[in-house]
């Protein structure tokens, strides 16, 4: 295709479309991966239809049920890590509201 690409373009009737410029583009003026709507398929197209076979793929090997489009299939879970900060967050946190703190009392007497 490419050869045939700067053979075309050599030819005076098919000058102004400049295949031989891009002869490495297989003479599509653009980049390769470039699709429009005029085109059988849209990128977004082969996007979407690559996402639900690879959704597919994926239920099937966790061997999750059919998917039903009037449900939402929510897979997790909860472990309880403890609450409040870990000691160094308590330490940043309370960084935080000393220097707050200072700004607070340096706005009250009057401070820029």
């Amino acid at each position: 295709m490419i050869r045939t690409c700067w053979e075309l373009g050599r030819l005076p009737e098919f000058a102004d479309l400049k295949l031989w410029k891009w002869a490495h583009m297989l003479g599509f003026r653009g980049h390769f991966s470039t699709k429009s709507r005029s085109y059988s398929t849209t990128l977004g197209a082969l996007r979407d239809a690559r996402r639900a076979w690879r959704t597919e793929q994926a239920r099937a090997h966790a061997s999750l049920p059919e998917s039903d489009s009037t449900t939402t299939l929510v897979v997790s879970h909860w472990d309880y890590l403890g609450s409040g900060y870990s000691p160094g967050a308590a330490l940043l946190a309370a960084d935080v509201w000393h220097r707050k703190e200072l700004e607070r009392q340096f706005a009250a007497e009057g401070g820029c």
